[in-house]
């Protein structure tokens, strides 16, 4: 039997956590059963270098403006030139244009939605769309429990419709002192100085503007070295208050990298303080490598982080909390080591990449299964009831 093609779609392909996930599946793939794609609208990184040197076609349909009908019509022709057996959308944009595609394309390949941020609090506009496109849509993949609850409540759509897959991550080999010491050295950091790193992109939902305060609430000698790897709007907005607040020589913006776990491996501990998050590749990753946790206690991350076991919790957006929690582990080797181990043995064992290949491909053979059965949209499994009991 041929293996079933897939096309995975994203708006853009910068390196991010969906990104990367999207680099984790499709290369783990079994090609005797599957044929990956890739469709991806703006921004080249590294990830699309990882995926033709796997040999997974990537290509980019570059959209201009809000509605390029030309868009539209290429995206409508690849639709019915590739003959996708099912598609794969990673956000809600994405999303959108793969179910208006699809209607303009006339073609019925299946498509899966997906959640990857728990976020409540989004633009008016956001949830009707979102149960437009779930309600014409084979199944949806959150990465946590919280996306998904979230999701199947403001969606009105039931529970049972959702499948919850928790983001995979690659546990590298422990790193060697010296390759510890010369990452360290590369970035300057100073003898004697903890060394906290921050690795995403600057944009509003990672709220680095929280992790700046808590530096600033530190005594002089007890701040750490800070290392931001990543790039995005808010890097000059970033810089800014750094400087404002006075604490500009202990931090450094390293702009975007391709060995995110080569810093972990070195950092003496990451610092994720976000507003939301679904399931973090950067918590994952960090873990994994072996680096000490502190994160903003939302969304997906209490299902991942055990507080005082597995890393440090705070509320969202308590520059003091997390300002107590760095210093804490700055000052504490003992524990830093004990928080490492442990989060570093649960990762192993429940959140490797074969798992996360394993769970995504059995709801693409159920969603290939409907299909063949004449289809099932949400619309058909049902909907919840909002609180005056309508749908």
């Amino acid at each position: 039997m041929s293996p079933k093609k897939i096309l995975v779609i994203i708006d853009e392909m910068e390196v991010g956590g969906s990104q990367r996930q999207i680099v984790h599946l499709l290369t783990g793939l079994d090609r005797e059963r599957w044929q990956p794609e890739l469709l991806y609208f703006r921004n080249h990184s590294f990830l699309i270098e990882r995926l033709k040197d796997a040999g997974i076609p990537a290509r980019m349909l570059p959209k201009r403006g809000r509605l390029d009908l030309r868009f539209v019509r290429d995206f409508a022709r690849i639709l019915r030139e590739g003959n996708y057996d099912l598609i794969h959308a990673f956000s809600v944009t994405a999303e959108l244009w793969a179910v208006i595609a699809k209607m303009v394309a006339r073609v019925d390949s299946p498509l899966i939605a997906s959640e990857r941020n728990q976020q409540v609090q989004k633009p008016r506009w956001y949830w009707p769309l979102k149960r437009f496109i779930v309600t014409r849509s084979a199944g949806v993949i959150a990465n946590s429990a919280a996306g998904a609850r979230t999701t199947a409540q403001y969606t009105r759509v039931a529970d049972s419709f959702f499948d919850t897959i928790p983001n995979g991550v690659v546990v590298p080999p422990p790193a060697a002192q010296a390759e510890r010491e010369a990452v360290r050295t590369e970035l300057g950091t100073p003898a004697g100085r903890a060394f906290c790193l921050f690795v995403g992109r600057l944009v509003p939902q990672k709220n680095i503007d929280c992790l700046i305060r808590a530096v600033a609430l530190l005594p002089p000698a007890e701040r750490p070295f800070v290392a931001l790897a990543g790039d995005g709007p808010l890097r000059v907005h970033a810089e800014q208050l750094a400087e404002s607040a006075g604490i500009l020589d202990s931090i450094r913006f390293l702009g975007e990298r391709s060995d995110a776990t080569r810093l972990m491996q070195a950092a003496d501990f990451l610092v994720l303080p976000s507003h939301f998050e679904g399931l973090s590749n950067s918590l994952l990753e960090s873990m994994a490598a072996g680096c000490p946790v502190i994160a903003s206690a939302v969304g997906g991350t209490p299902e991942l982080i055990q507080h005082e076991r597995t890393g440090l919790l705070f509320a969202s957006d308590d520059s003091a909390a997390l300002a107590t929690h760095i210093a804490r582990l700055s000052q504490d080797a003992a524990l830093r080591s004990q928080l490492a181990t442990q989060a570093r043995d649960y990762v192993t064992r429940t959140y490797g990449i074969p798992a996360l290949v394993a769970a995504t491909t059995a709801v693409y053979e159920r969603c290939l299964r409907r299909g063949r059965r004449g289809g099932q949209t949400a619309a058909r499994v049902g909907t919840c009831a909002t609180e005056d009991g309508s749908a």
